[in-house]
């Protein structure tokens, strides 16, 4: 059946309107007329896959992974790199829409839309490494990944020499070009260090938890301040769009601000607010990522100092009057201890920074009962997918 692509969904999919009934496409761009096989039929809406494009949107554009079609990581890659933009900023509009919030989004764009992811995880099995196959768990075998750095990429192609059967190879670099190697198998494996060593800076290897080969850590620079990153520490995949993050928060932190930073991970946010707040204290509870994040504080000689607890157990602990808040949850969200929390202590400012809108959005529909919107960034984090950073700034009424 035959249908024109109208718009799109909220991660990333085309819509079309197949016998009046609401359809969703994926990887197609709006404009495209395109021949249709329906394959998910639900009472109010139903799922498709593309035969063949008739006519091609002019605004398509060619894809420039040669695993775009099988893989389900960057499933932008029709649109020209503006498309996207326009694509994520009308998305986030419209998500905002619900809580009748109208305020002005200001766009800030990678200028490294290619090669700039510093973290990749691959699958292993049946000694096949790569990515999973789009909603399904069969791997798609790959020699290279055009969103992660050159670094990762020259490394790719050695990996089928380390003789992992099943397991999981995460890659991580940083703008030295340095990589750290995480593996987890049960195989016996066959590393040769030299072999790796030729064309690539390795700054360690990591076997099932265990350092292998010299250290379990990287170390990154960006805006001129120091980050030792442990294996399994969360760091920001993008150092590029990472480096404008970081100066955002700047921006919005005074010398009278005492902050408190609440999931603050090796203490990213943390120590940049320190830049010019009067006290910092952040809170975390991965045990690596504290130590990192002291550790960091001291090696910088910025005055910021770190907790390690669950954020809404330490909240009840704190004795501490800070007047701003920086936000940066998981996925999740907030959870209602600390939504609670924040509410009651009627904090002056919330800087809420967050990669899933959905949630996002939802916490700010309890927060908008005390706080205004008062400044909405998007960040493109993640270039050519339909996932989105912002970052929030609240003020209290």
């Amino acid at each position: 059946m035959k249908a024109l692509i109208e718009k799109y969904d909220h991660i990333g999919r085309g819509i079309a309107y197949v016998n009046n009934k609401v359809t969703f496409v994926p990887k197609v761009v709006v404009g495209d007329y395109v021949d249709l096989e329906i394959i998910k039929e639900k009472k109010n809406y139903q799922e498709a896959k593309v035969i063949k494009i008739i006519k091609p949107s002019n605004s398509r554009v060619d894809h420039f992974c040669p695993y775009y079609a099988l893989c389900g990581g960057c499933s932008l890659q029709n649109m020209s790199y503006q498309d996207t933009l326009k694509y994520k900023k009308e998305k986030i509009e419209n998500i905002l829409q619900r809580i009748k919030e109208n305020i002005k989004i200001e766009v800030i764009e990678n200028d490294h839309p290619l090669f700039y992811r510093d973290k990749i995880t691959l699958q292993v099995r049946n000694k096949v490494i790569g990515f999973y196959r789009e909603k399904t768990m069969d791997i798609i075998p790959i020699d290279e990944c055009p969103i992660a750095s050159k670094s990762i990429n020259n490394i790719i192609p050695l990996l089928k020499d380390l003789n992992i059967i099943n397991g999981q190879i995460i890659i991580r670099s940083n703008l030295n070009q340095e990589l750290l190697i995480i593996i987890k198998s049960n195989d016996k494996l066959k590393i040769d260090i030299n072999k790796l060593k030729e064309k690539n800076k390795i700054a360690g290897i990591v076997l099932n938890d265990q350092v292998y080969y010299n250290d379990s850590f990287l170390i990154e620079v960006i805006n001129k301040i120091i980050y030792k990153i442990t294996y399994d520490a969360f760091f920001q995949v993008n150092p590029f769009v990472a480096s404008k993050l970081f100066n955002l928060i700047k921006e919005n932190i005074t010398e009278d601000d005492l902050v408190l930073d609440l999931y603050c991970g090796v203490g990213t946010l943390s120590l940049n607010a320190s830049l010019k707040a009067k006290k910092v204290l952040g809170i975390e509870v991965v045990p690596s990522a504290v130590i990192n994040a002291t550790y960091n504080a001291k090696i910088n000689k910025l005055s910021a100092s770190f907790v390690l607890n669950k954020v809404e157990d330490a909240l009840t602990k704190i004795n501490f009057n800070f007047n701003t808040v920086i936000i940066d949850p998981p996925r999740k969200g907030l959870d209602s201890k600390t939504l609670n929390f924040l509410l009651k202590q009627k904090v002056p400012k919330i800087i809420y920074v967050s990669c899933d809108p959905q949630t996002l959005v939802r916490d700010l529909q309890e927060l908008k009962k005390q706080y205004n919107i008062t400044k909405f960034y998007i960040l493109d984090m993640f270039s050519y997918t339909y996932h989105v950073e912002c970052v929030c700034v609240l003020n209290l009424r």
